[in-house]
């Protein structure tokens, strides 16, 4: 994982992936892992905004675009 010097930022992400893991453990199902895969996007998402941090902002907004959500 990239760290980006902003430690709330780079703390809250590190969560957020510890959750899809748990989430996407193998025997999961393709909804549940999607939806896991969302969840994170959206963490990142927010904590890039809530902390003024543009680091995965546009990758995790583009990631959520691909998963159908419309980017948010």
């Amino acid at each position: 994982m990239i760290k980006t010097g902003v430690k709330a930022h780079d703390d809250a992400i590190a969560l957020a992936e510890g959750v899809r893991q748990v989430a996407c453990a193998p025997g999961a199902s393709a909804a549940t892992i999607k939806s896991a895969e969302i969840t994170f996007y959206r963490a990142v998402v927010s904590s890039c905004r809530t902390n003024n941090s543009n680091s995965g902002i546009e990758q995790a907004s583009t990631a959520l675009r691909e998963l159908g959500t419309g980017g948010g």
